[in-house]
């Protein structure tokens, strides 16, 4: 009878399932029909439908050219599904499975599509299987629910109420622990345990038999472990649970159930701050899902620390850091294969392009035992990965280049294991010499570490030195012979598995070859004769070392003659160019003078113009004739001179004579040396600071008493943005320099020791990095108008920025690029994926890792080149060619003519120094009278 009433529950199951999968429209499910006679509405279905057939057609050829558009899988999926093509829409959900890593609403779009399909048993297992496959990207327990519902369909069959029953199970296992959905499934469980029970009774008036009293009892024990299990666990809403397990229950709950019960809302209460935090955060929640993960850490219960990293990924599934953290918990906490393996898996899935990710997931896969094809396998799928770098296929190269050798048993002289190995270290060369090198310009392996350790093999586990020295060989011929490093390592691995005269030979050559530090390997090769070496071996060795280093002393006293004589000739070309402003200034001065004369000369000036002369003899020619010329006149005074007037102001004669003074003043040495130890040097000062030595005193007085500031200036006065900050005790200058960036008038003011470069050339000075930053970004193609403000809103959105650099000219005008620091490495990856290609108003934005390309230096200025370059300060001045675009008219002449233009113009103005009788009209001049008054001498 049981059996019975189970089976009408699996059918009025099967029934509801089938009311679910009758589409919108079918004549069963009360739906209309269309209207066939609507030929327009006919019309404008067709061309849409033709439209969306070539828009299907062109999403599928742009997917065979680049299989991994995630966003063009998505839009061909959608619009299949809008079309009702149900066998190429399988086909393109499948394909992108392959792939990707499917998320949560996809996999319930095609799980419901599948299920409206599915009638037949056979059809039902592919649902299963495809069940089986969603439930593996990510733990959601919406699909869960839908898995455990689907499955109450099929109870009808054999054994269908226990594979119901595993499925919930397997669902309570994997997200029973979710503090705010898992209620859901535990009641749904209830729930179908209920219906079991109801088919369970006896008819009303009946007598149970022994065996149904018997399943009776042990479908309410089901149902009460349930509900005991569930009051366990912290879960929203758990006093709603309690109190129906109190009216469900005919018995009094026990003791042990209540203290458990409190003892979870004990830990709920705790939860509620973290699960509040995510909901009223924004996506990506990353760091409130960091702080839950702490949490939880420290509580230490595996299942829900796996649990809360997994509903993290599923959020940020793009976030390399935190998939690595993850990975890291499993490996070495809860070690369990499938679980680890599979996590493993769906982070090289979801970040392909982190190389770490791929390094661990062999390293767990080797851990674990897995068949040698399999890792071989997946380390191919790696090379195919597209990562960012060249050094990143070095890295999973070397990584497979270890777990081969681990494979081989070295006490054989030769094995398959061995042969591979050897194989695929002369593969590893190969590739990265043709295929990275060609997509990256250089190799990743610059100083051959692969071939090294692959002589290291050689040598020490296979007793091969001759293959080691080929290897060697061919390293040094890749541009490693003039580095000391390179001819030592060898001459170690020479020493430990060699003989003292390959020893002997390689250093003799590392003499020869080594550029940077040869008294290092000449040291070696000494330290080597004097031990092992004979007499003869001694002499040449020192004539050898001798001669190597008179050679090198001599190149760099050559050096230093070179660079000792440009620098003596720059100072020579400098002060040419100062005699020559000198010169230019002077000859400009007695040009002023000379018209100046000239205007006191004429009869016409007199009056105003005279006077004003008189009394301000030193000022410059644009305020010449303010009392007189309308506004028109003006400009073109000042035009005649080049616009020099408003932008370059002279001096007075005060600021003149402390500027003179301050050059006479400064000595050329402006620190003693012997106090490095008490004095800090710093830089990048805004040019136009007030009183540098005011304001820096008020600044570092904070850090002990200042002795001196002495701040720098150029030869016309202007502050050069440095000074040097003398203190009185070392700590004080030592406690300067926690100043080290602070923003000082707009600008970060750099502290650094004060050292001498020519006596410590390997000091480090502050210089923006030219190596790759994964956790920076490189922006390019921002609008002008963008403020770092504005740049900051669009980032934050991806994490947590640390820092943004506008970049400028020298002028410091915005070039429309920018770097973009974030807090790490999974929020830069980020944040390139979702803004490359970004439109800032109306700009379409370019956004990369930052990887600067290597600079090179300028070549120093040769002697030959000066004069080129001072060819067109010569001939054009200081402000180019300008200057030298005078007028040939005479002033008196400008003026007289000018009230006859504005006449002609209708624009007659009277001067305020004329009487007030109209002047008498001047002749006016023809063009050809007008050359021949300009051309009499």
């Amino acid at each position: 009878m049981a059996a019975a009433g189970a089976e009408a529950a699996a059918v009025a199951a099967v029934e509801e399932e089938e009311k679910k999968r009758l589409p919108e429209g079918d004549p069963e499910s009360g739906g209309d029909s269309e209207d066939e006679g609507d030929s327009e509405s006919s019309g404008d279905g067709e061309d849409e439908e033709k439209e969306n057939e070539a828009e299907i057609q062109r999403l599928e050829e742009q997917l065979s050219i680049n299989a991994f558009d995630y966003n063009c899988h998505l839009d061909l999926i959608k619009l299949l599904r809008q079309e009702g093509e149900l066998v190429k829409l399988r086909r393109a959900r499948q394909k992108m499975s392959e792939l990707f890593p499917l998320t949560e609403e996809i996999w319930l779009d095609w799980l419901k599509d599948e299920i409206k399909m599915a009638s037949e048993s056979s059809e039902r297992e592919k649902v299963y299987e495809l069940f089986e496959r969603a439930v593996k990207d990510y733990i959601c327990p919406e699909i869960w629910l839908e898995y455990a519902q689907y499955s109450i369909g099929g109870i009808g069959q054999e054994g269908g109420i226990e594979k119901v029953r595993s499925i919930f199970e397997r669902a309570l296992i994997a997200v029973g622990l979710h503090v705010t959905k898992g209620t859901a499934l535990w009641e749904a469980y209830r729930e179908f345990e209920n219906a079991i029970l109801e088919t369970a009774q006896p008819a009303p008036g009946s007598v149970p038999s022994p065996e149904q009293q018997q399943m009776l009892c042990s479908q309410l024990e089901k149902i009460h472990t349930l509900f005991r299990r569930q009051l366990g666990i912290p879960l929203l809403d758990m006093e709603a649970s309690y109190a129906e397990y109190e009216e469900w229950s005919e018995d009094p709950i026990p003791e042990t159930i209540i203290k458990n019960y409190k003892k979870a809302l004990q830990q709920l209460e705790k939860c509620k701050p973290y699960e509040e935090a995510l909901l009223g955060a924004e996506t990506p929640k990353l760091a409130e899902y960091q702080a839950y993960i702490d949490f939880e850490m420290k509580a230490g219960d595996p299942a829900r620390i796996q649990l809360i990293y997994e509903r993290a990924l599923a959020e940020n599934c793009l976030v390399p850091d935190l998939w690595a953290r993850y990975n890291q918990y499993l490996d070495r906490q809860l070690k369990v294969k499938e679980l680890v393996l599979s996590a493993h898996d769906r982070a090289v899935r979801n970040c392909p392009w982190t190389v770490g990710l791929w390094i661990r997931y062999l390293l767990a896969m080797e851990r674990h035992r897995v068949d040698h094809g399999i890792i071989s396998e997946m380390f191919e799928k790696a090379l195919n990965a597209g990562f960012i770098q060249a050094t990143d296929y070095v890295e999973i190269w070397q990584a497979y280049l270890d777990y081969l050798r681990r494979r081989v048993d070295f006490t054989q002289d030769s094995s398959k294991e061995l042969e591979e190995l050897r194989s695929a270290f002369a593969r590893a060369v190969e590739y990265l010499k043709q295929e990275v090198e060609e997509r990256f310009s250089e190799s990743g392996d610059p100083s051959c570490t692969i071939m090294q350790n692959w002589a290291r093999v050689e040598a020490r586990l296979c007793n091969n030195m001759q293959k080691a020295r080929e290897l060697w060989d061919n390293i040094m011929t890749k541009g490693n012979a003039k580095y000391a490093n390179m001819w030592l390592e060898y001459y170690n691995l020479e020493r430990a598995h060699g003989d003292t005269q390959h020893c002997r030979k390689a250093l003799h050559r590392a003499v020869q070859c080594t550029s940077d530090y040869p008294e290092h390997v000449c040291e070696v090769l000494l330290t080597l004769e004097r031990i092992e070496g004979t007499l003869e071996d001694w002499d040449a060795a020192v004539q050898k070392t001798e001669n190597r280093l008179a050679r090198v002393n001599e190149q760099r006293a050559k050096a230093a003659e070179k660079e000792a004589a440009l620098a003596k000739q720059e100072e020579e070309k400098a002060e040419q160019r100062k005699q020559a402003r000198a010169e230019k200034k002077a000859s400009k001065k007695a040009k002023k003078n000379r018209i100046g004369d000239k205007r006191k000369a004429d009869d016409d000036d007199e009056g105003e113009w005279g006077q004003e002369e008189e009394e301000q003899p030193s000022k410059r020619h644009k305020g010449d004739g303010d009392g007189v010329l309308p506004e028109e006149d003006m400009e073109v005074e000042t035009g005649l001179f080049g616009r020099s007037g408003p932008e370059k102001p002279d001096r007075p004669a005060n600021q003149k004579e402390k500027a003179s003074t301050s050059r006479k003043d400064i000595p050329k040495v402006l620190h003693d040396s012997s106090k490095d130890n008490v004095t800090v040097f710093v830089s990048n000062l805004s040019y136009n600071m007030a009183d540098p030595e005011v304001k820096l005193k008020e600044l570092f007085e904070s850090c002990g008493e200042v002795a001196e500031i002495r701040p720098v200036f150029s030869n016309k006065g202007v502050f050069r943005g440095y000074c040097y900050v003398e203190f009185k005790e070392e700590k004080s200058a030592l406690q300067a320099l926690g100043l080290d960036r602070k923003v000082v008038e707009g600008r970060p003011m750099f502290v650094s020791p004060c050292v001498d470069k020519n006596k410590n050339p390997d000091f480090k000075v502050f210089r923006y990095s030219t190596t790759l930053e994964k956790h920076k970004l490189f922006i390019s193609g921002l609008p002008f108008s963008c403020t770092k403000e504005e740049l900051e809103d669009v980032c934050k959105a991806h994490g947590n920025v640390k820092d943004i650099r506008l970049v400028t000219n020298r002028a410091g005008k915005p070039k429309g690029l920018a770097y973009v620091e974030y807090e790490n490495e999974a929020q830069a990856s980020q944040a390139v994926l979702k803004m490359d290609g970004l439109t800032v108003k109306e700009h379409v934005i370019k956004v990369a890792i930052s990887n600067p390309p290597l600079r090179k230096l300028p070549d120093k200025p040769e002697a030959g080149r000066a004069s080129q370059f001072a060819v067109p300060r010569q001939v054009y001045g200081a402000r180019g060619k300008g200057r030298t675009q005078l007028s040939m008219m005479p002033r008196a002449l400008q003026r007289q003519s000018n009230p006859v233009a504005k006449a002609e113009n209708g624009m007659v103005q009277n001067s305020p120094a004329t009487s007030s009788e109209p002047p008498e009209e001047p002749k006016k001049m023809s063009n050809a009278d007008f050359a021949k008054m300009l051309l009499k001498k």
